[in-house]
Protein backbone atom coordinates (compact mmCIF):
# COMPACT_ATOMS: atom_id res chain seq x y z
CA UNK A 1 0.00 0.00 0.00
CA UNK A 2 1.48 3.33 -1.06
CA UNK A 3 1.70 5.90 1.72
CA UNK A 4 0.57 9.49 1.36
CA UNK A 5 2.60 12.14 3.17
CA UNK A 6 0.44 14.28 5.44
CA UNK A 7 0.40 18.03 5.78
CA UNK A 8 -1.17 19.87 8.73
CA UNK A 9 -4.86 20.60 8.36
CA UNK A 10 -4.70 23.65 10.65
CA UNK A 11 -1.43 25.23 11.73
CA UNK A 12 -0.67 26.37 15.28
CA UNK A 13 -3.64 24.66 16.90
CA UNK A 14 -2.70 22.22 19.66
CA UNK A 15 -4.95 19.74 21.49
CA UNK A 16 -7.39 19.59 18.55
CA UNK A 17 -10.95 18.40 18.98
CA UNK A 18 -13.33 17.75 16.06
CA UNK A 19 -16.94 16.77 16.69
CA UNK A 20 -19.38 15.71 13.97
CA UNK A 21 -22.90 16.69 15.02
CA UNK A 22 -26.30 15.51 13.80
CA UNK A 23 -26.85 18.87 12.07
CA UNK A 24 -24.31 17.87 9.41
CA UNK A 25 -21.53 20.17 10.63
CA UNK A 26 -18.06 19.42 11.89
CA UNK A 27 -17.13 21.57 14.91
CA UNK A 28 -13.53 22.35 15.80
CA UNK A 29 -11.82 23.77 18.86
CA UNK A 30 -8.25 23.65 20.15
CA UNK A 31 -5.74 25.46 22.32
CA UNK A 32 -4.83 28.78 20.71
CA UNK A 33 -1.22 30.05 20.85
CA UNK A 34 -1.98 32.77 23.42
CA UNK A 35 -3.96 30.38 25.68
CA UNK A 36 -6.39 33.20 26.37
CA UNK A 37 -9.72 32.11 24.88
CA UNK A 38 -11.99 29.34 23.61
CA UNK A 39 -12.26 29.50 19.84
CA UNK A 40 -14.83 27.61 17.75
CA UNK A 41 -15.33 27.05 14.05
CA UNK A 42 -17.53 24.78 11.93
CA UNK A 43 -17.77 23.46 8.38
CA UNK A 44 -19.66 20.79 6.45
CA UNK A 45 -16.42 18.91 5.70
CA UNK A 46 -13.27 18.20 7.68
CA UNK A 47 -11.12 19.94 5.06
CA UNK A 48 -13.43 22.94 5.23
CA UNK A 49 -12.45 23.54 8.85
CA UNK A 50 -9.06 24.83 7.70
CA UNK A 51 -10.58 27.97 6.15
CA UNK A 52 -13.70 28.31 8.29
CA UNK A 53 -14.14 31.60 10.18
CA UNK A 54 -13.53 31.47 13.90
CA UNK A 55 -15.75 32.67 16.74
CA UNK A 56 -14.61 33.44 20.27
CA UNK A 57 -16.99 31.59 22.57
CA UNK A 58 -15.27 32.69 25.78
CA UNK A 59 -12.34 34.93 26.70
CA UNK A 60 -10.55 34.56 30.01
CA UNK A 61 -10.85 37.27 32.64
CA UNK A 62 -7.80 39.35 33.50
CA UNK A 63 -7.54 38.04 37.04
CA UNK A 64 -9.01 35.33 39.21
CA UNK A 65 -8.96 31.53 39.56
CA UNK A 66 -9.30 30.80 35.81
CA UNK A 67 -7.46 33.73 34.22
CA UNK A 68 -4.28 32.08 32.89
CA UNK A 69 -3.36 29.39 30.37
CA UNK A 70 -6.67 28.20 28.93
CA UNK A 71 -5.83 24.68 27.77
CA UNK A 72 -7.38 21.92 25.70
CA UNK A 73 -11.04 22.90 25.23
CA UNK A 74 -13.44 20.21 24.02
CA UNK A 75 -16.93 20.82 22.61
CA UNK A 76 -19.60 18.25 23.51
CA UNK A 77 -23.36 18.02 23.04
CA UNK A 78 -24.65 16.52 26.27
CA UNK A 79 -28.30 16.14 27.32
CA UNK A 80 -29.65 18.72 24.89
CA UNK A 81 -27.07 21.49 25.29
CA UNK A 82 -23.56 22.36 24.17
CA UNK A 83 -20.72 22.24 26.70
CA UNK A 84 -17.08 23.20 26.44
CA UNK A 85 -14.81 21.57 29.00
CA UNK A 86 -11.43 23.21 29.51
CA UNK A 87 -8.65 23.77 32.02
CA UNK A 88 -7.36 27.11 33.23
CA UNK A 89 -4.93 28.33 35.87
CA UNK A 90 -5.35 31.06 38.49
CA UNK A 91 -3.60 34.38 38.12
CA UNK A 92 -0.09 34.16 39.43
CA UNK A 93 -0.65 36.64 42.23
CA UNK A 94 -3.20 34.19 43.70
CA UNK A 95 -1.21 30.98 43.64
CA UNK A 96 2.34 32.29 43.07
CA UNK A 97 2.80 29.35 40.75
CA UNK A 98 1.98 29.08 37.07
CA UNK A 99 0.71 25.55 36.62
CA UNK A 100 -2.18 25.14 39.06
CA UNK A 101 -4.90 24.25 36.57
CA UNK A 102 -8.41 23.24 37.47
CA UNK A 103 -11.22 22.17 35.12
CA UNK A 104 -14.25 24.25 34.13
CA UNK A 105 -17.34 24.08 31.93
CA UNK A 106 -19.41 26.56 29.93
CA UNK A 107 -22.86 25.88 28.40
CA UNK A 108 -24.80 27.11 25.37
CA UNK A 109 -28.40 26.07 24.71
CA UNK A 110 -28.52 27.51 21.18
CA UNK A 111 -28.78 24.99 18.33
CA UNK A 112 -25.65 26.53 16.80
CA UNK A 113 -22.89 26.88 19.43
CA UNK A 114 -21.21 29.60 17.35
CA UNK A 115 -24.24 31.73 18.18
CA UNK A 116 -26.19 32.35 21.38
CA UNK A 117 -24.81 32.99 24.86
CA UNK A 118 -22.29 30.89 26.73
CA UNK A 119 -22.99 30.47 30.45
CA UNK A 120 -20.10 29.82 32.82
CA UNK A 121 -21.03 26.72 34.84
CA UNK A 122 -18.07 26.85 37.22
CA UNK A 123 -15.42 24.38 38.22
CA UNK A 124 -15.88 20.67 37.56
CA UNK A 125 -14.87 19.48 41.01
CA UNK A 126 -13.41 15.98 41.22
CA UNK A 127 -13.15 16.00 45.00
CA UNK A 128 -9.36 16.16 44.75
CA UNK A 129 -7.77 19.60 45.02
CA UNK A 130 -4.79 19.22 42.70
CA UNK A 131 -3.57 20.00 39.20
CA UNK A 132 -6.01 18.61 36.64
CA UNK A 133 -6.81 19.07 32.96
CA UNK A 134 -7.82 17.50 29.63
CA UNK A 135 -11.40 16.56 30.40
CA UNK A 136 -13.57 14.69 27.93
CA UNK A 137 -17.04 13.14 28.24
CA UNK A 138 -18.85 10.22 26.64
CA UNK A 139 -22.19 8.47 27.03
CA UNK A 140 -22.26 4.68 27.22
CA UNK A 141 -25.33 2.55 27.85
CA UNK A 142 -27.27 5.64 28.85
CA UNK A 143 -24.72 6.86 31.39
CA UNK A 144 -22.63 10.02 31.02
CA UNK A 145 -18.97 9.67 32.03
CA UNK A 146 -16.21 12.18 32.73
CA UNK A 147 -12.62 11.26 31.87
CA UNK A 148 -9.61 13.43 32.70
CA UNK A 149 -6.00 13.75 33.89
CA UNK A 150 -5.04 14.73 37.46
CA UNK A 151 -2.10 14.71 39.84
CA UNK A 152 -2.09 12.50 42.92
CA UNK A 153 0.51 13.55 45.48
CA UNK A 154 0.92 9.93 46.52
CA UNK A 155 1.74 8.74 42.98
CA UNK A 156 5.03 9.75 41.41
CA UNK A 157 4.55 11.95 38.38
CA UNK A 158 2.55 14.84 36.99
CA UNK A 159 -0.80 13.28 36.07
CA UNK A 160 -2.79 10.06 35.85
CA UNK A 161 -6.02 9.16 34.05
CA UNK A 162 -9.31 9.02 35.98
CA UNK A 163 -12.94 8.24 35.18
CA UNK A 164 -16.20 8.97 37.02
CA UNK A 165 -19.92 9.05 36.21
CA UNK A 166 -21.63 12.43 35.96
CA UNK A 167 -24.62 13.68 37.95
CA UNK A 168 -25.09 16.56 35.51
CA UNK A 169 -23.01 17.54 32.46
CA UNK A 170 -20.99 19.85 34.76
CA UNK A 171 -20.86 17.76 37.96
CA UNK A 172 -19.35 14.35 38.62
CA UNK A 173 -20.61 11.94 41.25
CA UNK A 174 -18.83 9.25 43.16
CA UNK A 175 -15.14 8.77 43.77
CA UNK A 176 -12.75 9.09 40.80
CA UNK A 177 -11.42 5.75 39.54
CA UNK A 178 -7.75 5.52 38.53
CA UNK A 179 -7.41 4.00 35.04
CA UNK A 180 -3.76 4.56 34.13
CA UNK A 181 -0.59 6.09 35.52
CA UNK A 182 2.79 6.69 33.86
CA UNK A 183 4.78 3.53 34.45
CA UNK A 184 6.45 2.45 31.20
CA UNK A 185 9.74 3.94 30.01
CA UNK A 186 8.11 5.70 27.06
CA UNK A 187 5.59 7.40 29.40
CA UNK A 188 8.20 8.97 31.65
CA UNK A 189 10.63 10.83 29.37
CA UNK A 190 11.10 14.36 30.68
CA UNK A 191 7.87 14.20 32.68
CA UNK A 192 5.83 11.33 34.10
CA UNK A 193 2.55 12.06 32.35
CA UNK A 194 -0.70 10.40 31.30
CA UNK A 195 -3.03 13.04 29.84
CA UNK A 196 -5.26 13.99 26.91
CA UNK A 197 -7.65 10.99 26.98
CA UNK A 198 -10.03 10.42 24.06
CA UNK A 199 -12.75 7.78 23.71
CA UNK A 200 -13.63 5.59 20.74
CA UNK A 201 -16.29 2.84 20.64
CA UNK A 202 -15.73 0.18 17.98
CA UNK A 203 -15.75 -3.58 17.47
CA UNK A 204 -17.30 -4.36 20.85
CA UNK A 205 -14.72 -2.38 22.81
CA UNK A 206 -14.26 0.99 24.46
CA UNK A 207 -10.86 2.40 23.53
CA UNK A 208 -9.17 5.26 25.35
CA UNK A 209 -6.14 6.83 23.74
CA UNK A 210 -3.93 9.14 25.78
CA UNK A 211 -0.62 11.00 25.63
CA UNK A 212 2.54 10.64 27.70
CA UNK A 213 5.98 12.14 28.39
CA UNK A 214 7.19 15.69 27.78
CA UNK A 215 5.49 17.79 25.10
CA UNK A 216 8.55 17.85 22.82
CA UNK A 217 9.57 15.13 20.35
CA UNK A 218 9.24 12.55 23.14
CA UNK A 219 5.47 13.03 23.34
CA UNK A 220 3.67 9.84 22.28
CA UNK A 221 0.29 8.15 22.46
CA UNK A 222 -0.82 5.06 24.35
CA UNK A 223 -4.00 2.99 24.51
CA UNK A 224 -6.20 1.29 27.10
CA UNK A 225 -9.37 -0.64 26.31
CA UNK A 226 -12.24 -2.56 27.86
CA UNK A 227 -15.08 -4.74 26.63
CA UNK A 228 -18.18 -2.64 25.92
CA UNK A 229 -20.23 -4.74 28.37
CA UNK A 230 -17.70 -4.44 31.19
CA UNK A 231 -18.05 -2.26 34.26
CA UNK A 232 -16.10 0.79 33.09
CA UNK A 233 -15.58 1.86 36.72
CA UNK A 234 -13.69 -1.36 37.51
CA UNK A 235 -9.95 -0.81 36.88
CA UNK A 236 -9.54 -4.56 36.32
CA UNK A 237 -11.78 -4.31 33.24
CA UNK A 238 -9.15 -2.29 31.38
CA UNK A 239 -6.13 -3.52 29.45
CA UNK A 240 -3.18 -1.23 28.79
CA UNK A 241 -0.75 -1.48 25.92
CA UNK A 242 2.86 -1.70 27.06
CA UNK A 243 4.02 0.07 23.91
CA UNK A 244 3.04 3.41 22.39
CA UNK A 245 0.60 3.35 19.49
CA UNK A 246 1.80 6.61 17.88
CA UNK A 247 5.16 8.32 18.23
CA UNK A 248 7.53 10.66 16.38
CA UNK A 249 8.41 9.88 12.77
CA UNK A 250 11.99 10.96 12.10
CA UNK A 251 11.87 9.73 8.50
CA UNK A 252 9.34 12.39 7.51
CA UNK A 253 9.91 14.99 10.21
CA UNK A 254 6.69 14.83 12.25
CA UNK A 255 7.39 14.92 15.96
CA UNK A 256 5.59 14.56 19.28
CA UNK A 257 2.15 13.42 18.10
CA UNK A 258 -0.46 13.49 20.79
CA UNK A 259 -3.50 14.93 22.51
CA UNK A 260 -5.82 13.42 19.97
CA UNK A 261 -9.53 13.16 19.37
CA UNK A 262 -11.61 10.92 17.11
CA UNK A 263 -14.26 11.86 14.60
CA UNK A 264 -15.93 10.29 11.57
CA UNK A 265 -15.41 10.93 7.88
CA UNK A 266 -18.16 12.15 5.61
CA UNK A 267 -19.20 8.50 5.05
CA UNK A 268 -20.14 8.31 8.79
CA UNK A 269 -18.18 5.07 9.13
CA UNK A 270 -14.47 5.72 8.67
CA UNK A 271 -12.86 6.75 11.97
CA UNK A 272 -10.60 9.77 11.62
CA UNK A 273 -7.69 10.32 13.99
CA UNK A 274 -7.19 13.97 14.96
CA UNK A 275 -3.95 14.96 16.74
CA UNK A 276 -1.30 17.62 16.99
CA UNK A 277 2.37 17.30 16.12
CA UNK A 278 5.39 19.44 15.37
CA UNK A 279 7.36 19.58 12.13
CA UNK A 280 10.67 20.52 13.78
CA UNK A 281 12.61 19.64 16.92
CA UNK A 282 14.62 22.83 17.40
CA UNK A 283 12.55 24.39 20.18
CA UNK A 284 13.97 27.37 22.03
CA UNK A 285 13.00 27.38 25.70
CA UNK A 286 10.03 25.53 27.15
CA UNK A 287 8.18 23.51 24.45
CA UNK A 288 4.88 24.67 25.97
CA UNK A 289 5.38 28.22 24.72
CA UNK A 290 6.25 27.22 21.16
CA UNK A 291 3.11 27.72 19.01
CA UNK A 292 4.10 25.24 16.29
CA UNK A 293 1.95 22.29 17.28
CA UNK A 294 -0.24 21.74 14.25
CA UNK A 295 -3.51 19.85 13.76
CA UNK A 296 -3.28 16.69 11.64
CA UNK A 297 -6.12 14.40 10.55
CA UNK A 298 -5.92 10.95 9.00
CA UNK A 299 -8.00 7.76 8.74
CA UNK A 300 -7.53 5.10 11.39
CA UNK A 301 -6.96 1.53 10.24
CA UNK A 302 -7.83 -1.78 11.93
CA UNK A 303 -6.26 -5.22 12.28
CA UNK A 304 -8.01 -8.58 11.98
CA UNK A 305 -8.68 -8.65 15.74
CA UNK A 306 -10.54 -5.34 15.58
CA UNK A 307 -7.75 -3.34 17.21
CA UNK A 308 -6.89 0.14 15.88
CA UNK A 309 -3.74 0.67 13.86
CA UNK A 310 -2.45 4.21 14.28
CA UNK A 311 0.46 3.93 11.86
CA UNK A 312 2.82 6.89 11.64
CA UNK A 313 1.91 10.54 12.33
CA UNK A 314 3.34 11.56 8.96
CA UNK A 315 1.45 9.26 6.58
CA UNK A 316 -1.78 7.44 5.83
Amino acid sequence: MQETILRPLIEQRADPYIYKHSDGYYYFTASVPLYDRIELRRATTIDGLASAPTVDAWIKPDTGPYSELVWAPELHFNQGAWYVYFAAAPSREIKHQLFQHRMYAIRNTNANPLEGEWEFMGQVDTGIDSFCLDATTFTHQGRLYYLWAQKDVEIEGNSNLYIAPMKTPWQIEGKPVLLSKPEHDWETIGFRVNEGPSVLRRNGRIFISYSASATDHNYAMGLVWADEDADLLDPAAWTKSAQPVLRSCYDHGVYGPGHNSFTYAEDDDTVMLVYHARTHTEIVGDPLWNPDRHTFVKPLRWDEQGMPLFGRPSTY
